[in-house]
């Protein structure tokens, strides 16, 4: 892994469109993470194949091998990991307070031993994300809750099925009861769940292992529970990260004279290439690429993110790097995260014409050059963007926090230096 005070200079290419060449995408960091955390409802060892080398993987490994799992690196992008007869229940300690992803952990834990304990879990600062679906779902199985030294205590002699209405469609929760409820006897019903390609995935592996789940993909998912631990038959392949798969078509975009982004899935981009479209961007894809070349000019559009089909969140900062350098005046609309846009001010003092108008929403007006500066990564998706600003801009960018770009972007340099980017990490 990295280390937490390297950083990235960057030239940029003044507004040209000089970049060629293929650009891979690796598999979905949030499709690995929870396949690991499902490696809990397992009785024997699974394998999860097409793995990126990033912080989270890294983060999630040392939290299962806390609560007793083996896990293994066999292959560049192959893992396999065990479950002993009996996990651990404790997950509080400093990677659980700040990795956002450990709250998956939680039910099966709770499914297999009856308790768990864990802290408020962290993640980007991108605003405030409440876990209380979390605690009310399992409330609603029969568990009981308790709260000592700012860490929850969740037990219950019994869990059983139930039928659960999500105040909203989180992913995160949707996976989260779906593999609660996999070791739950009974039926248990979820409404207004999350329907993105990574559950269904999710999904069709706990099936393979004996789980009966349906509906996934959809916003009503039925599982079955049973009284014993899974079974894993095959391996699991991760599916391509489509949030990747966008970034790297936004750069395309602004830097791209001509790039194949390979190894994708343009089906899961549905809603955000037919954006694309709209703003005059040149493109055609295959079943598993993404070609860009450079278009005569990039048109003003309106964006507002959504859950899955809708435009991602997780695209919302690339895209306001996009939208400087189209024509005319364009709308952000966030409306998953209520501080998802505070990144906009460091993007201004690049040269971007921006507006916020609340918390939700911005006005950008393009086109507008951007220049180099030394910018502070806040997040993940935020460090992306400006690493596509510093491309787009005239003279030397200095991006600092990268780890935070870390967390979810393998080697992320070495793949841009592939298509001509001038950006080296130091």
């Amino acid at each position: 892994m990295k280390v937490e005070n390297e950083k990235f200079i960057i030239q940029g290419l003044e507004g040209q469109r000089a970049f060629e060449g293929k650009i891979p995408v690796r598999g979905a960091k949030n499709a690995v993470l929870k396949t690991f955390a499902a490696s809990l409802l397992f009785g024997n060892e699974i394998r999860v194949d097409n793995v990126p080398f990033i912080q989270d993987i890294a983060n999630m490994n040392e939290l299962l091998r806390h609560l007793g799992v083996g896990v293994e690196r066999i292959e560049e992008k192959s893992f396999v990991l065990n479950s002993p007869d009996a996990i651990g229940t404790d997950l509080c300690g400093d990677i659980a307070k700040s990795f956002r992803s450990s709250i998956v952990l939680t039910g099966p834990i709770l499914a297999r031993e009856g308790k768990v304990i864990f802290p408020h879990p962290g993640g980007c600062v991108i605003g405030e994300r409440p876990i209380d679906i979390f605690l009310e779902s399992f409330k609603k199985m029969g568990a009981d809750i308790d709260m000592h030294d700012r860490q929850y205590v969740i037990s219950a002699d019994k869990l059983a099925g139930a039928e659960i209405v999500f105040k909203i469609p989180s992913v995160t929760a949707t996976e989260t009861l779906m593999m609660t409820a996999t070791l739950v006897p009974g039926k248990t019903i979820l409404h207004n769940v999350a329907c993105e390609p990574e559950i269904v995935a999710l999904a069709d592996f706990l099936n393979t292992g004996g789980a009966d789940i349906s509906g996934a993909g959809s916003h009503t998912i039925v599982i079955k529970g049973r009284d014993s631990l899974l079974k894993s038959k095959e391996p699991y392949q991760t599916p391509p990260d489509r949030i990747e798969a966008g970034s790297f078509a936004i750069l395309a975009a602004v830097c791209g004279k001509d790039i194949e982004i390979t190894d994708c899935k343009p089906d899961h981009l549905r809603v955000f290439l037919r954006t694309f479209d709209n703003a005059g961007v040149n493109f055609e894809t295959t079943e598993n690429s993404i070609r860009i070349k450079m278009s005569p000019q990039l048109n003003a559009i309106n964006v507002k993110t959504h859950e899955y089909p809708g435009i991602p969140t997780d695209l919302q900062s690339p895209l306001a790097v996009f939208l400087t350098q189209a024509s005319g005046r364009s709308l952000i609309f966030e409306t998953v995260f209520e501080s998802r846009l505070d990144y906009l001010s460091e993007l201004s003092r690049m040269g971007a014409d921006v507006m916020i108008c609340d918390p939700h929403r911005a006005f950008i007006t393009g086109v507008t050059p951007l220049r180099g500066r030394e910018i502070e990564s806040p997040d993940l998706r935020a460090g992306l963007a400006f690493i596509i600003a510093a491309l787009v801009a005239k003279g030397e960018s200095i991006v600092h926090n990268i780890h935070n770009i870390d967390r979810g972007y393998e080697n992320i340099e070495e793949r841009l230096q592939m298509v001509g980017a001038d950006i080296k990490r130091i």
